[in-house]
């Protein structure tokens, strides 16, 4: 399977660059698969379209602040972006430019905090120590940034754009700090719509999943079965296990909340309904030919070319159906990646 397959073409206006001005009016687009029809809405009448026979799990997980600019001793600025905590202290990292720092190079973010580079881990990652006095969380949410995509341009020094990011990448329902890049398909949900699903009955259960470099790793290989994902870790709660397990029993729809949650499940539930893997690391690769075990319906933004995301999207909906409805939102001027439109395929 031809990593070309999975390109098109996207002018770069419909990259947003800003999260709509409320969460829940983003424009949705609904697939129906069996119908393989196409209806345009906006995201607050997803309401109408779920009922007490489906279950919503959302990943909770958090974003952390993990993108530190910092200097060396001779001035020279370098870029530490945190991947996945080791222990108290010890990081893997992205670090740029690669080729200023080595073994025990120091960077300073701030009076509170700096890093030792340790060695290298591979050819893309480094191993680094971060150094600071009191509590961590508060001192990362001092001195560090939102890690936004690199296709979202920013000033860094705009306090004001600053604080938007710290609130709108950041689902309302987050709670377990760990990840470097948000489940952008919960971005749209708002309490109201989270009460307003309560009262219709509809229940809600959240998973986590660290989002990290997995998902986000650009796919290099020709051959994409040669892709190799770089670990998660992930949590199922146990009440959401036996909520999944009663749910498919009764023939009711389990409905992922965004790509990481639909690896989650799948991770959890490959080996059957009944001997779940509650927590692990999740290294699933999903792509046309996967037969997705536990998810029916699914709510997902709208991904980069030649991404993983847009490859599960495939196995999910179809690629030929998958490529309609993208040629679809690009003729209709929808919104595209983390801060844009989404889409509802059931």
């Amino acid at each position: 399977m031809r990593l070309d397959e999975f390109c098109y073409e996207l002018p770069k206006e419909l990259i947003a660059q800003l999260p709509s001005e409320k969460r829940d009016n983003s424009s949705l687009m609904l697939l129906d698969r069996q119908k393989q029809s196409i209806q345009h809405k906006k995201f607050f009448n997803i309401i109408e379209y779920l009922s007490e026979n489906d279950v919503l799990i959302m990943n909770n997980t958090r974003v952390i602040p993990a993108r530190l600019i910092g200097k060396k001793t001779t001035g020279a600025e370098i870029e530490v972006f945190l991947l996945e905590r080791h222990d108290d202290k010890v990081w893997s990292a992205l670090v740029k430019p690669a080729k200023r720092v080595k073994k025990n190079t120091e960077i300073f973010f701030s009076d509170l905090l700096k890093a030792r580079v340790i060695n290298r881990e591979n050819d893309e990652k480094w191993l680094v120590e971060l150094i600071y006095k009191g509590n961590f969380e508060e001192i990362l949410e001092k001195t560090g940034n939102i890690p936004l995509p690199p296709y979202i341009e920013r000033n860094l020094s705009d306090k004001e754009i600053k604080r938007l990011d710290f609130e709108r990448y950041q689902t309302v329902y987050a709670r377990n700090p760990g990840s470097v890049a948000a489940p952008t398909a919960g971005l749209h949900f708002t309490g109201e719509i989270l009460d307003k699903l309560k009262q219709k009955n509809i229940k809600t259960c959240t998973v986590s999943l660290n989002v990290g470099l997995g998902t986000f790793k650009p796919v290099r290989v020709e051959n994409i079965l040669e892709h190799k994902m770089d670990r998660e870790f992930y949590e199922v709660p146990q009440a959401t296990a036996d909520t999944v397990k009663k749910a498919k029993k009764a023939g009711k729809n389990i409905v992922a909340v965004g790509t990481t949650t639909v690896r989650t499940l799948e991770t959890a539930f490959k080996k059957g309904l009944e001997s779940p893997l509650l927590s692990g690391w999740s290294e699933l690769f999903i792509y046309p030919g996967y037969e997705l075990k536990v998810v029916d319906k699914l709510i997902t933004n709208f991904h980069l070319p030649e991404s993983t995301l847009l490859m599960l999207v495939c196995a999910f909906a179809g690629k030929d159906f998958t490529f309609q409805a993208y040629k679809e939102a690009i003729e209709k001027k929808y919104r595209f990646y983390s801060y844009g439109d989404c889409m509802f395929i059931f």
